[in-house]
């Protein structure tokens, strides 16, 4: 049976990943699951916001569940040295599990266009999907220093780190309308020359029946508003690729909506791209959407499960539609968007 590792983590993170959880025990029953700390408070519990049990329990897990890591501004936790805070701990996750490339898709799902901020005109039919290469560049570079007035942080990538992540990109575009964006800085930085050869060498070698263009990511920043439609799969680096998934996050209309996928060398790595909310946290109100969401990219990209998914997001579709969370201008609670769920699924909810 598939063994399925969850991480609650901190603020409204255990909320959603329990309705996400139960989503996926009615849909895929044979599933089992084991729950340990990460964050805040697998800090608080073992001095390690990544802690060595948890580590562990990844070796023979077929994916991962995430929920949320960190707390608020005046949180203990953020005065804590650097390796020690929650967003340490994601970080050390992601590379234990050698996830190199987050998949985040941005999708208005058809007659829910009024839940985006752009005019109906322009959020209609948009279905984005962010690459994001997750393990290099100025997040994980080492040559990094504070001394005195002066401060710096690295950018540097590899040709293989560039063409892993291309090629997820490509691989994507082939089930989908056959178009990347490739994203950088080209004019000005080396690391994005680098970038943009390699992306172009791996194309024209490998995948001829791609459209590939180049853009630079001010530019994007721009057009993904503007003009959303015009893109299918977008591929970048780290730092780019965290600022425009944010920026095309608001285009369905919540971050409550945003589920992710990151992938790589071993098992998935699935989390709903919103904050841990502590200011909500424990009332019951959390939007799950995007969590249970994320199970459903588990079972399709971590399990191969597409008919599993496929249900999921449908029943999500149907749920967002009679039952709309708070965050979208509704009175659906946590507990309430959940059921409405399950009885899109067909689940009987006493």
């Amino acid at each position: 049976m598939p063994k399925i590792v969850t991480l609650p983590g901190d603020g409204i993170g255990p909320e959603v990943t329990a309705a996400a959880v139960e989503v996926l025990r009615e849909v895929a029953p044979d599933l089992t699951f084991e729950e340990h700390a990460i964050g805040g408070m697998a800090y608080d519990a073992h001095g390690d916001p990544f802690p060595q049990i948890t580590r562990d329990a990844l070796a023979d897990a077929d994916a991962v569940l995430l929920g949320t890591v960190g707390g608020p501004q005046n949180s203990p936790w953020n005065s804590l040295p650097r390796p020690m805070r929650p967003e340490s701990g994601l970080l050390a996750l992601r590379k234990a599990l050698g996830c190199y490339a987050n998949l985040r898709p941005v999708r208005v799902q058809p007659g829910l266009e009024h839940l985006s901020p752009l005019k109906p005109e322009l959020a209609r039919g948009v279905d984005i999907l962010i690459v994001r290469e997750l393990l290099g560049g100025v997040y994980f570079d080492q040559d990094r220093k504070i001394d005195g007035d002066t401060a710096y942080n690295t950018m540097r990538y590899t040709t293989p780190e560039v063409e892993r992540v291309a090629r997820m990109a490509f691989w994507a575009a082939e089930q989908r309308k056959g178009r990347v964006t490739s994203v950088d800085k080209a004019n000005v930085l080396e690391v994005s020359e680098l970038w943009r050869r390699d992306v172009q060498a791996l194309r024209d070698r490998e995948y001829r029946n791609i459209h590939l263009n180049h853009e630079y990511v001010d530019s994007v920043a721009m057009l993904i508003v503007s003009d959303p439609s015009r893109y299918d799969v977008i591929v970048t680096e780290n730092l780019f690729g965290d600022i425009l998934s944010d920026l095309a996050a608001v285009i369905p209309g919540s971050l409550g909506l945003m589920p992710s996928a990151s992938l790589g060398d071993g098992a998935g790595l699935f989390e709903p791209i919103h904050g841990s909310a502590p200011d909500i946290a424990g009332k019951g109100i959390a939007n799950p959407a995007a969590a249970i969401m994320s199970a459903a990219m588990l079972l399709r990209h971590g399990l191969g499960r597409s008919d599993a998914a496929n249900q999921i997001e449908r029943a999500v579709a149907l749920a967002l539609r009679e039952e709309p969370t708070r965050d979208l201008g509704g009175k659906a609670d946590t507990r309430t968007f959940t059921n409405a769920v399950l009885e899109a699924m067909g689940t009987p909810v006493g």
